[in-house]
């Protein structure tokens, strides 16, 4: 197989940096974009450009010097953090941040790639999602916003371009040692939530430590590049058993919801 080109957002450290390294081992060409230029390596085939993602014109820019450059065959929205505290307790610019970060930076820049991608005949797009883009829980309202709108997007994109060979698959983490947990951004508490559910979580994300985490960053980026050289590959992985726990039981919990609202779903039909 020929080299592909990957693009890959926040690729500092953590799942994007491995899987920026994960696809140089195999001899791909990649543009990897960071918030600190010295992050990464130097290498003949990386490309290295800074960005914020909360700045749509600058993510336009970073995207159309990248096509310039040459096609892009696999996208890696894997850029995130999450905003720790009640929904009462976030500011409009948390929220704002959250969802400019984790939905529309992947959505416009998904947007940019589609149609050289269609027209090409073929591509992979991979959003980093999350066991949070399929269950909820108290502290993270913003970030699961961001999360299942991405999901959402994902799947009704993912069926409209597979005709034309672009596929789209959501990656959906556990607790992984990225860095993820050390990032965490927290609101400024308030009494009222202190001795409640968000205040409990929070005390527990604030004791929590990454090597404690189950997930291996590495052995996910190299599946996730396996991924890419499938024919037909899956719109959602679970990655992590503490994933695929935390979702069975959330998708279970909904269909047990639902079949007991099955009268009532019949009785409003003409």
């Amino acid at each position: 197989m020929p080299a592909r080109h990957w693009f890959v957002t926040g690729a500092s450290g953590g799942l994007g940096r491995h899987l920026v390294e994960e696809a140089l081992r195999r001899g791909e060409h990649v543009t990897a974009t960071v918030r600190r230029p010295d992050a990464l390596p130097e290498s003949p085939r990386l490309t290295v450009e800074q960005l914020d993602l909360t700045r749509p014109a600058d993510v336009a820019a970073v995207v159309e010097r990248t096509l310039r450059r040459r096609p892009v065959d696999v996208v890696v929205n894997n850029a995130g953090y999450a905003v720790v505290g009640a929904a009462e307790e976030m500011t409009p610019e948390q929220i704002r941040d959250q969802i400019e970060v984790l939905l529309l930076a992947p959505i416009l820049i998904t947007r940019a790639f589609l149609g050289p991608m269609r027209e090409r005949g073929g591509g992979r797009i991979l959003q980093i999602s999350s066991m949070g883009g399929q269950i909820g829980s108290p502290t993270h309202s913003a970030y699961h916003a961001g999360k299942w709108g991405l999901e959402g997007y994902t799947e009704s994109v993912g069926r409209e371009v597979a005709e034309f060979g672009v596929h789209l698959t959501l990656a959906q983490l556990g607790g992984t040692r990225t860095g993820f947990a050390s990032a965490l951004r927290y609101t400024a508490e308030t009494a009222p939530y202190r001795d409640s559910a968000v205040g409990r979580t929070r005390r527990y994300l604030e004791s929590l430590d990454d090597n404690d985490l189950p997930g291996d960053p590495a052995k996910i980026a190299a599946l996730l590049y396996e991924t890419t050289l499938r024919p037909d590959p899956p719109l959602r992985l679970s990655l992590g058993s503490d994933t695929y726990e935390a979702v069975h039981n959330a998708l279970t919990e909904r269909l047990n919801v639902l079949e007991s609202q099955r009268e009532l779903a019949a009785s409003v039909a003409f």
